[in-house]
């Protein structure tokens, strides 16, 4: 039997004919977007390029150029790199038999995880760094869930998942 974090095993147990009975996709927040981006590079580049004009016809002019170049190009890739870390998400599915979730990891492959609901409970705590730390524990593994969301979506989505679990629970 393959394992459960293997994608082909994933894709073979949730392409199913009926409708999952809970489904959610969680993605990280994105407060930047790609206007947003162009209008803060513009505005780095302009005040990083008004202290130049005192220096115009001077040898300092050229001295400057790069390092002040260099700091927009990092700020540019940073800005660009946080953006592609954002494509982070969970896609949460329950069916009567089956609980599946699939992590998109921006720069690591994406993980699987499959478990029989019946069996798995949701935990929620509070830690010394993250308030209201929720987990999901089933198929002897306990995984992160919303790392990225803020500690009102955790709870919220808690109690949906419970919900959704009691349900699976009842005769």
């Amino acid at each position: 039997m393959k394992s459960p974090d293997d994608p082909d095993a994933y894709s073979a147990a949730t392409n199913r004919s009926d409708a999952p009975l809970f489904e959610r996709h969680l993605k990280a927040h994105r407060s930047l977007t790609n206007r947003g981006f162009v209008i803060t590079i513009a505005f780095t580049a302009a005040a990083l390029a008004l202290p130049l004009l005192a220096f115009l016809g001077t040898f300092a002019l050229w001295t400057l150029l790069p390092y002040l170049g260099a700091a927009l190009a990092a700020l540019w890739y940073f800005i660009r790199r946080n953006d592609h870390d954002g494509t982070l998400g969970e896609h949460i599915r329950i069916w009567p038999d089956l609980i599946a979730v699939h992590r998109k990891n921006p720069r690591s492959a994406d993980q699987y995880w499959m478990a029989n609901p019946y069996w798995v409970t949701t935990r929620r705590r509070n830690t010394k760094t993250v308030e209201n730390y929720l987990t999901l524990k089933g198929q002897g593994r306990e995984i992160e869930l919303g790392a990225f969301l803020s500690s009102d979506e955790r709870i919220a989505l808690d109690e949906a998942i419970t919900a959704q679990l009691n349900a699976c629970r009842q005769p």
